[in-house]
């Protein structure tokens, strides 16, 4: 039986959003079965992966956090790093953090691939 997967993505910034998405789904291709759910922003990654652990065998967050003018950004950043982390301890299942933070636009354009290797690196610990 193939195993299924929760993508859940932040479409605060749609662009970049979108190129997450599409990496990580061109990882999975048909190794998996997937669900997408979409979500405002970064923070409500983690309590949608919450609302699903006994749905899915594994998950990916994908998101964007960029630096402002205030302290947001950490505030942001960590919390939804910290949770996604606990959430995999705790369940014992994999996620893939595929949230990047960074200190413009033009830095998270760079780094579209990211929701690849947050796909490979659920993939890799689905497989153990």
């Amino acid at each position: 039986m193939k195993k299924k997967i929760l993508i859940v993505l932040a479409s605060y910034y749609k662009n970049i959003a979108g190129s997450l998405l599409k990496n990580a789904k061109y990882k999975i291709k048909n190794k998996c079965s997937i669900k997408v759910i979409s979500v405002p922003g970064a923070f409500e990654i983690p309590v949608t992966i919450a609302k699903n652990l006994n749905k899915f065998d594994g998950f990916i967050a994908l998101g964007c956090v960029i630096k402002g003018q205030t302290p947001h950004f950490e505030f942001i950043s960590k919390a939804t790093t910290d949770a996604l982390m606990t959430l995999s301890i705790t369940s014992k299942k994999p996620v893939g953090n595929g949230v990047i933070t960074c200190l413009n636009k033009k830095q998270a354009i760079a780094r579209g691939r990211k929701g690849s290797e947050a796909a490979e690196a659920v993939l890799s610990v689905i497989s153990q």
